[in-house]
């Protein structure tokens, strides 16, 4: 069953069709894909799609992605989830994104913080690791005070419109917190 977290402001939730609308108004806004290594949706069925991968991503064990709602509204305002789940090495990648109407309102750091917690204490992982745009500094900012340690930079690492980025990339362990 999916699991379902909550915080004092947010629901984090499972993704269904009837996301898609939500999924779209993120995706497709430019100043959300422009530090994602993902081309900016362009009509509500690849937004359906994505919602598909998603979900087979959770079957095969390979991710986990909630929908980021705020309580009492049923709306989805962005995701949040592990990327690159490795059961076996007890480690995997965090992933978000929230739309720009929402940003500056601690929605992201609430549902990071939330994540976190899941991810050592369900999961049983032992490493949450980041890799982030370097010119993204509101997100690099926002893993620092969550309590991840810059490791390097991974040069010319992920492509976003057809052009090379290099990210950094970060590590939150379970000891170390």
């Amino acid at each position: 069953m999916f699991p379902t977290l909550e915080t004092n402001r947010l629901v984090l939730r499972e993704i269904s069709k009837v996301d898609a609308e939500g999924i779209f108004a993120c995706f497709s806004n430019d100043n959300v894909t422009r530090y994602y290594g993902q081309e900016t949706l362009e009509n509500i069925l690849q937004a359906e799609a994505l919602i598909d991968f998603f979900a087979n991503s959770y079957k095969e064990k390979r991710g986990i992605r909630w929908g980021i709602e705020i309580k009492g509204t049923q709306e989805i305002i962005g995701t949040i989830g592990f990327n690159a789940w490795s059961p076996k090495h007890k480690r995997a990648e965090i992933g978000y994104e929230i739309h720009p109407n929402q940003w500056r309102k601690g929605y992201t750091f609430e549902a990071v913080s939330k994540v976190i917690e899941f991810g050592f204490s369900e999961f049983g992982l032992t490493r949450i690791g980041a890799v982030v745009f370097i010119d993204n500094e509101a997100s690099n900012k926002l893993l620092t005070k969550v309590g991840f340690q810059k490791e390097g930079v991974l040069r010319d690492y992920m492509y976003q419109n057809g052009e090379a980025y290099d990210t950094y990339v970060y590590s939150l362990l379970k000891n170390n917190r």
